[in-house]
């Protein structure tokens, strides 16, 4: 579909709006994409700044990933611009990550985001700081709110949607890239790389912020993109993450770690261990170890370094307070000490 027929399709989303808030279909996945084992490595990194082509570099090699000629789309979490405050996925990491694919092999790098909260993507893009490095690098962006679009239907059946509109920039890439910054989240708990994906969601078809989506359920939105899109491989920002009223009013916190995963599951479990948190009682996370990718420790096989002897909990809402609070048989399984 081109762009000529988004306003149609936005209308008939949004006439369904009311039908579409009622409906709890049931929570099933179509299909088993969850590998027999998953590969994370947790990376330091004192600092967003050109060491980080290295690091990122180094980091993507334990992976051995076969990548001679493929088309790479880097999507970053690009929410909107406040001086001062990290919201955004860094655009050095952003930059080290596309200088890292292009060194390893891959034909061609793009960066594509569709923002939910701002309308003008490309003020996101120059204010960001991120048009710089591209430009810097030489590196092509899409705006995914306004692209051509290829309907796909949905794997999993967690909302009613049924199918999804996705920018063909994303459908047509060898590798899906997802680099959320690592953030709690004031609905979800956590936004890491499956929160991530909405940005694919055109904002040209489902509104702004994503407001369909809202409407079904954010979780359960989750859900159905990143079983109907599963991003190849994660590389999350969490150098400078964020806590208490994420996504975009909490409080900077340095983690100074880089996590990446063949498995966006893995990574999200990672992350959530990494700030303190349970992610098995995060809905979104419990629901897709089932069958997208791999929670438990046993799974995951981590190249990088071990996980931390001891975290502070990052900050949450009162209503996430239960992520934070490990009963001794959770603290086993997370393998960290609160």
């Amino acid at each position: 579909m081109n762009r000529r027929r988004f306003a149609g399709a936005a209308a008939g989303l949004a006439g369904g709006a009311v039908l579409l808030k009622t409906q709890a279909p049931p929570s099933w996945l179509a299909s088993n994409q969850r590998p027999a084992r998953s590969r994370v490595a947790i990376l330091t990194a004192a600092a967003y700044s050109d060491k980080l082509d290295g690091i990122v570099y180094e980091g993507l090699r334990l992976f051995d990933l076969q990548l001679r000629g493929k088309t790479v789309l880097l999507k970053p979490n690009l929410v909107e611009y406040i001086p001062g405050v990290e919201i955004n996925t860094n655009p050095w990491l952003v930059g080290a990550a596309a200088a890292a694919f292009l060194r390893l092999g891959a034909g061609k790098v793009i960066v594509g985001e569709g923002p939910g909260h701002q309308r003008d993507t490309q003020l996101v893009v120059a204010e960001s700081d991120l048009e710089r490095q591209m430009k810097d690098r030489s590196l092509a962006f899409v705006d995914l709110n306004r692209d051509d679009l290829v309907q796909m239907k949905t794997r999993s059946s967690y909302t009613s949607l049924g199918a999804l509109w996705l920018p063909q920039s994303v459908v047509s890439a060898d590798v899906v890239v997802s680099m959320p910054k690592v953030k709690t989240h004031h609905w979800a708990g956590v936004t890491l790389s499956m929160k991530n994906m909405f940005g694919i969601i055109p904002g040209a078809v489902y509104g702004w912020p994503k407001n369909v989506l809202h409407w079904h359920g954010i979780e359960r939105s989750i859900l159905d993109i990143c079983s109907t899109m599963r991003p190849h491989f994660v590389i999350a920002d969490g150098i400078v993450a964020m806590e208490g009223n994420g996504p975009l009013h909490g409080t900077g916190r340095a983690l100074n770690k880089i996590v990446l995963s063949d498995d966006p599951v893995a990574a999200d479990f990672t992350c959530a261990r990494l700030m303190g948190l349970l992610p098995e009682k995060i809905y979104h996370l419990e629901q897709a170890a089932r069958s997208l990718g791999n929670g438990a420790v046993e799974a995951i096989h981590l190249l990088g370094e071990e996980m931390p002897e001891r975290i502070e909990p990052f900050t949450v809402l009162p209503e996430f307070e239960h992520l934070r609070r490990a009963r001794l048989r959770d603290e086993k399984v997370c393998g960290i000490k609160l």
